[in-house]
């Protein structure tokens, strides 16, 4: 009996540590009530000037066919991103292939699990669909690997193949990453002392803006190139604590237990009948 309460109490204890450990993996939008969750409404032209969005946040730009439209965003360790791009074609143009490139901080293009990355709409098609799923983000990892680090991340929008014909039309694009949390088993005895972030980016703080003699604000060639403002809502690299502790634990409980349990029924088989 007393074997029954013991495992019983042990299952709770599973059962405590493993429901707020999954409730913690569920991605949420940053700066949610904060006024800060709405949605861009424009792209970057390249790595430097990309504009930063958030998870679950769905980003609009309007632009051209010919141009490069790029975003970022950010990705700590055990997140698995998935990029989804849709973009509104002219009514009338001919066969045309776009493509989704993401790139880590370190400006190294990331191979992607499963998605259309490369997509080609033919003449009369209104809209084309791509999408990339990337690999597990990992906390460290060997320095000659292409494994995907904590760190910022760059979305490239671009039609390649273009016929000449198509160059210069009016296009709109949607961009949206969702990320999902892989957990514990994604874990490594290691992680990067600072995440990938880039050092300098084109933005201005407005407060910090310079004024010209005028009293007005600066202009684009006065714009100081400030650090980039990517960040996560939590926080980098949230601490040694993974779920894996739960399930070591609850094994060692289990393990002693099964001693136990062993042990008894071996005494018992071993009493001189009486």
């Amino acid at each position: 009996m007393r074997l029954i309460r013991a495992f019983g109490g042990a299952l709770l204890f599973l059962g405590l540590a493993v429901v707020p450990a999954a409730a913690d993996t569920s991605p949420s939008p940053s700066g949610s009530g904060d006024g800060e969750s709405a949605a861009p409404t424009e792209a970057g032209t390249s790595f430097r000037s990309a504009t930063a969005i958030g998870p679950g946040v769905r980003a609009t730009a309007q632009g051209s066919t010919g141009d490069y439209l790029y975003w970022s965003f950010g990705a700590d360790a055990t997140e698995r991103p998935t990029v989804r791009a849709s973009v509104r074609l002219p009514e009338e143009h001919a066969g045309e292939t776009w493509q989704i490139d993401v790139y880590d901080g370190l400006r190294r293009r990331q191979a992607c699990r499963y998605g259309a990355q490369t997509r080609t709409a033919p003449a009369g098609v209104s809209s084309v669909e791509l999408a990339c799923a990337l690999r597990t983000v990992r906390g460290w990892a060997e320095p000659w690997s292409d494994d995907p680090l904590p760190g910022t991340y760059y979305v490239r929008l671009s039609a390649v193949g273009l016929p000449a014909s198509d160059v210069g039309r009016a296009i709109s694009a949607e961009v949206q990453v969702e990320t999902a949390d892989a957990g514990g088993a994604a874990a490594v005895d290691g992680r990067l002392a600072e995440p990938l972030i880039p050092g300098i980016a084109l933005r201005v703080d407005p407060e910090d803006a310079p004024e010209d003699a005028s009293g007005d604000g600066g202009s684009g060639d006065d714009d100081a190139p400030v650090l980039s403002g990517t960040a996560l809502e939590d926080g980098w690299a949230s601490g040694w604590w993974t779920d894996r502790w739960v399930w070591t634990g609850a094994g060692g409980v289990l393990a002693a237990l099964a001693g136990v349990w062993g042990h008894a029924l071996t005494r018992g088989r071993g009493r001189p009948g009486v």
